[in-house]
């Protein structure tokens, strides 16, 4: 039995739409209907292909979307997927960078992210119990996820670090104590039992497409190479290699590749650069776009294109009628060479990671990384807690509205079992409500 090609494309473009919630809430709702509902791929293999995606610099969730869709339906299914995830933030994201930068900071634009955000931590935090649930079944891997929360929370290791410990950590203990590292869903076995057979199950042999073999590697490879050097160099031709896109494009590939931890991690790299050292966009625009990620459907690294979208656009602002275009093509730059890495590394990765499943030499080392994301990912809640409910510091007012909002959407999260889209909704709303009334009262 296999999925159509048809019902698979259109669960993909489903997701792009239906995707909030940054890698963590992503990674959920992937689990959520293709482990539990769908039954399209079990629990261990599902993790299996997270756990190698974690690994991977660049955005997981895109990369997980991509790396089933290439196991179900070859490498076109794979390609298929992966761009069907990205391509409607894409165009959200340039429609609403147009209307930021043409109407302006709008005052129940502002309501708007000030009810979000505190949703936005508390989806984080879901997201990160969630996964802890899934993934952390025994002490030792409890003790990694604090223990990582711990390094990059009091200590500020940077992410590749954790990784590697993390790593090191995992092979020790397979060899030493390999009971502690074994894969898991974290819902035990009767649980998973419980769900039924999956399409592509644990003992599911791995299909002919997915088997490695050199020439596919050196064939995929440099398909990719291609796919890199045709577009930078018409943009080179074009614009000249100090002008803004082809700039765009090599910052863009550098940030793909040399960023670790998801879409978490190659945030500050972004800012960094487009900020501090190219001064593409101002240290406000990037926190609004920022904001944007996070409220629009797709992975959130999809911020890239609110950078590419403001560049081209402010650059050409002056002497042109409608620098629009402009806009749209840095938009386009900036998301192709950030996502073409992902896909060169699980079309030409997938197939080694493959012949690894159930191997605990591999995996044990992968699931005490899996552990290590959850402390990270912790700390990353409370960072935007930290923002969110004292946005002036330690030393400024503490803003109760948002922590009453934020402890509203977590029990809708937690309690009532609410969508994440549904939770961004009625936060959007409160924040609306809360600015009309002030202004009612002022």
């Amino acid at each position: 039995m296999s999925i159509p090609l048809r019902e698979a494309l259109k669960f993909w473009a489903k997701l792009g739409f239906i995707s909030f919630g940054g890698p963590a809430g992503q990674i959920a709702v992937l689990h959520q209907e293709l482990v539990e509902k769908r039954r399209w791929i079990s629990e261990r293999r599902f993790l299996h292909a997270l756990n190698y995606c974690m690994l991977l610099p660049g955005p997981e969730a895109q990369q997980l979307v991509t790396y089933i869709g290439w196991l179900m339906h070859r490498t076109w299914g794979g390609i298929l997927a992966g761009t069907l995830f990205v391509l409607p933030s894409l165009f959200i994201l340039i429609g609403l960078s147009w209307v930021y930068l043409t109407y302006g900071q709008v005052p129940w634009i502002a309501a708007i992210f000030f009810g979000i955000k505190p949703a936005v931590t508390a989806i984080v935090l879901h997201a990160a119990v969630r996964i802890g649930k899934r993934t952390i079944h025994n002490q030792a891997l409890r003790w990694i996820a604090v223990g990582s929360f711990l390094a990059i929370f009091i200590l500020n290791l940077s992410f590749p670090i954790i990784v590697a410990i993390a790593a090191a950590i995992g092979y020790w203990g397979g060899k030493r104590y390999p009971e502690y590292f074994q894969q898991s869903g974290g819902h035990g076995d009767k649980e998973i039992k419980e769900f039924g057979a999956a399409i592509i199950d644990d003992h599911t042999p791995t299909p002919e497409h997915a088997k490695f073999s050199y020439q596919k590697t050196i064939r995929h490879s440099l398909v990719a190479l291609l796919f890199w050097l045709i577009p930078i160099g018409a943009l080179v031709v074009i614009f000249d290699w100090k002008t803004l896109y082809p700039q765009l494009a090599w910052f863009f590939t550098k940030a793909a590749f040399l960023t670790f931890g998801g879409a978490y991690a190659v945030l500050p790299y972004v800012y960094q650069g487009t900020v501090d050292h190219f001064h593409w966009l101002s240290a406000n625009q990037m926190i609004d776009g920022l904001a944007l990620g996070e409220t629009t459907p797709g992975p959130l690294i999809m911020v890239v294109a609110f950078v590419g979208y403001l560049a081209g656009h402010i650059q050409h602002l002056i002497g042109n009628s409608d620098p629009f275009w402009f806009g749209v093509l840095g938009a386009c730059v900036a998301t192709w060479f950030t996502f073409l890495p992902s896909f060169f590394f699980i079309l030409v990765g997938g197939p080694i990671i493959e012949s690894t499943h159930g191997k605990l030499g591999f995996t044990a080392p992968l699931t005490a990384i899996t552990a290590a994301v959850v402390g990270v990912i912790v700390n990353l809640g409370l960072f935007f807690a930290y923002h969110v409910f004292l946005p002036t510091g330690l030393s400024g007012s503490i803003s109760w509205i948002s922590i009453v909002i934020c402890a509203l959407a977590a029990v809708a999260l937690f309690r009532l079992q609410k969508g994440v889209l549904s939770v961004l909704g009625g936060s959007a709303l409160a924040g609306l409500l809360l600015h009309y009334i002030s202004a009612l009262l002022g």
